[in-house]
C-alpha cells in the first residue's frame, strides 16, 4: 500500500510538472498562475502546494529535474549538475569524440528548447529566478573545464572561458536552429559547430 502511495505521489508530481511546462509554452510564464497549472493537471491549488511551494519552485524542478533528465546530467556537489559523457567527451578532445557528441546532443534540442527558452523568461519576470539558465549553463561549463583540466590541456586561466564560449556557441545554435535559415544542411551545421568545438578546446 505504502509502494502504491509513493507511485501515486510521483504521478502527481509528474503531472504538474508536465502541465507546467506545457501551460508556459503556449500561455507564457507570467500569464500561467498555479491554479491554471492545477487545473491542467486535475487537482487543485492545495495539492499544487504540497509538491511545490510556488510557481518558482516548479520552474526550477523544470530545469533541476526534466531538463538534467533528458540531458543525462545528474546531481554534484562540485557544481549543482554534471554530465560524464560530456567531461569524457572533453577529455578525450577528439573530433571524432566531439562529433559524436554534439550529434547525440542535438537529437536532444528539441526537448531541451523549450524548458530554456521558459527559464529565460521566467528569470525576467520572476524576482525568484534571476539568471535561473545562466547558472544551469554554467554548469556545463565547469564540466568542460573539468575536462580539459583533466586532460592537461591550455593553461588552468584560459579552461573556464573557453568552456564558456563552447557552450554560448551551442546554447545559440540549439536556440535558433529551427527558425533560422543559415544556408546550410544539418550535418553540414554540426561539421562546422564540432570543428569549432574541436579547435576551442584543443
Amino acid at each position: 500500500m505504502a509502494n502504491l502511495r509513493e507511485a501515486q505521489k510521483q504521478m502527481t508530481r509528474r503531472l504538474l510538472l508536465e502541465s507546467g511546462l506545457e501551460l508556459f509554452k503556449t500561455k507564457g510564464y507570467a500569464a500561467t498562475t498555479v491554479d491554471d497549472i492545477a487545473t491542467a493537471a486535475g487537482t487543485t491549488r492545495v495539492t499544487f502546494y504540497a509538491y511545490f511551494p510556488s510557481r518558482s519552485d516548479l520552474m526550477r524542478a523544470l530545469i533541476d529535474e526534466q531538463l538534467n533528465e533528458t540531458l543525462q546530467r545528474v546531481r554534484s556537489p562540485e557544481h549543482g549538475s554534471t554530465a560524464r559523457d560530456l567531461v569524457d567527451t572533453v577529455t578525450e578532445g577528439t573530433h571524432e569524440a566531439i562529433m559524436a557528441w554534439l550529434r547525440r546532443t542535438s537529437e536532444l534540442w528539441p526537448a531541451v528548447r523549450p524548458i530554456i527558452r521558459i527559464g529565460r523568461d521566467a528569470s525576467v519576470v520572476d524576482p525568484d529566478l534571476p539568471d535561473l539558465v545562466e547558472r544551469w549553463i554554467e554548469e556545463a561549463v565547469a564540466d568542460i573545464e573539468d575536462g580539459l583540466t583533466a586532460a592537461g590541456r591550455l593553461e588552468p586561466y584560459q579552461r573556464h572561458f573557453r568552456g564558456v564560449l563552447a557552450m554560448a556557441q551551442l546554447d545559440y545554435v540549439a536556440q535558433h536552429w529551427d527558425g533560422s535559415d543559415w544556408k546550410i544542411g544539418r550535418d553540414q551545421m554540426l561539421e562546422e559547430l564540432g570543428a569549432s568545438r574541436v579547435r576551442l578546446l584543443n
